[in-house]
């Protein structure tokens, strides 16, 4: 699935998606459950939280 293929599905930009696979932007957790529903996943098995 390309960015702009899940972005779509989810409702957001390309650069939303692209920055997410950066690190360089966290979700919303409504966008986290989006995204893992696209995939079928739960949302842990999606996104992994790391403490600072």
């Amino acid at each position: 699935m390309t960015q702009q293929e899940l972005a779509d599905k989810v409702g957001v930009t390309r650069q939303t998606i692209n920055a997410l696979e950066a690190a360089k932007y966290s979700p919303s957790l409504e966008l986290a459950f989006k995204i893992a529903d696209v995939f079928d996943r739960p949302l842990e098995d999606v996104f992994k939280y790391k403490k600072l």
